[in-house]
């Protein structure tokens, strides 16, 4: 199947999460995406395992498939000069090398755009084009710490908490894609080019966006939940008689139908919980008395029970039990790269209920040197 970007012509010159991840989304929608790679050792993120399947890292051929790897040395004038005539004919170019070197070395987006007038240049920083923090370097774990994501994951008791996916960095690579994309579409009526610039910086503050603007109307610092929304009653997982079960009563209604399912519809009459707004700030009091029932029976029962009424509930998954889930089953989600026995997760996005399946496994360092000229 042709992807709907077929035909465009992706120039990645990034390493590491977002960079690569952006590259990998526009290849997996049917671009040509060249990975450019320095010559010593290339990605870094090759190394970044265990486990590591002929050589290279398990996480760096999830993050490249679809892609062709040329290695220029960008200190190397003429190994720039080379790199110049393959972005002369290309539509994106997406980068995301520690701020400050593209200037250094000669392909900063006016000397691309100079070589492309129509080129999407598309830049990931860490903080930011401008700023006090403009050149400093940046990964997921300082970004959540400096973007105040840590302060509001774990509990009340907890230190400031690191999440356990690469939100910022995953984030940010889609935040570029939606950029390029929107460039294109741009092309089509100037005929011109742009510069996209987005940052980890920026993901991490849209990610606490909600957080941060309480915090600018009532100058109230928020506080860490656990499991728990800070918002919504109950809206949170909660332990039972086995395992834990995550129950989202997101309104009245539905608290009314999940208080009666569990035997207590005097609850939703209870002036403490007749609202949302009186449940949230007694939210003590509701948890303590769903604690008591909910560890009476196994999760199973409860989830049967709950969901027949139409309040939402899950269980809470390890990540043995998502990979073997019927539900990840039936999104066929799970997808071989070509040439190896690897399965991995594929692109969450489908087209006329299909989803793109890779064309390729990531390329061994420098792969296309040779087979690689403009067009």
């Amino acid at each position: 199947m042709a992807g709907p970007l077929d035909g465009i012509k992706v120039i990645e010159i990034g390493q590491a999460l977002a960079g690569p991840l952006a590259g990998s989304i526009l290849g997996d929608m049917g671009a040509e995406v060249i990975k450019i790679e320095k010559p010593d050792g290339g990605d870094d993120a090759r190394l970044w395992g265990p486990p590591f399947i002929e050589g290279d890292a398990l996480f760096f051929h999830a993050q490249n498939r679809n892609k062709k790897s040329v290695t220029i040395d960008i200190t190397d004038a003429e190994e720039v000069a080379r790199l110049k005539t393959m972005v002369a004919d290309a539509d994106i170019v997406i980068q995301n090398l520690r701020p400050g070197l593209v200037e250094k070395f000669g392909i900063a987006p006016e000397d691309l755009l100079a070589v492309n007038p129509r080129l999407i240049y598309c830049s990931i920083w860490a903080f930011g084009y401008q700023g006090p923090l403009r050149l400093a370097p940046g990964f997921d774990p300082l970004l959540q710490a400096y973007g105040g994501l840590m302060t509001l994951t774990g509990r009340a008791s907890d230190p400031p908490t690191f999440a356990g996916a690469a939100v910022n960095d995953k984030t940010t690579g889609m935040w570029c894609v939606i950029g390029a994309l929107a460039g294109l579409q741009q092309r089509h009526s100037t005929g011109k080019g742009c510069v996209v610039d987005t940052s980890l910086f920026e993901s991490a503050v849209a990610l606490v966006e909600g957080s941060v603007n309480g915090y600018m109307l009532s100058g109230n610092l928020p506080v860490r939940t656990g499991t728990a929304s800070n918002l919504l009653t109950p809206y949170q997982t909660f332990e039972t008689a086995d395992r834990p079960i995550c129950i989202a009563a997101g309104n009245d209604r539905l608290f009314v139908k999940l208080a009666k399912v569990m035997g207590h519809p005097e609850w939703s009459a209870d002036p403490r919980f007749e609202n949302g707004r009186k449940r949230a700030d007694n939210r003590a009091a509701l948890v303590a008395l769903m604690d008591a029932e909910l560890s009476q029976k196994p999760r199973d029962y409860w989830m049967a029970l709950i969901e027949s009424v139409g309040v939402p509930c899950a269980p809470v998954n390890d990540i043995g039990e998502v990979a073997n889930s019927p539900q990840l089953a039936a999104m066929d989600m799970v997808r071989d790269l070509p040439g190896t026995d690897l399965k991995i997760i594929g692109l969450p996005i489908s087209f006329d209920r299909q989803r793109p399946h890779p064309r390729t496994d990531s390329p061994k360092l420098g792969q296309h040197n040779s087979e690689l000229k403009p067009r």
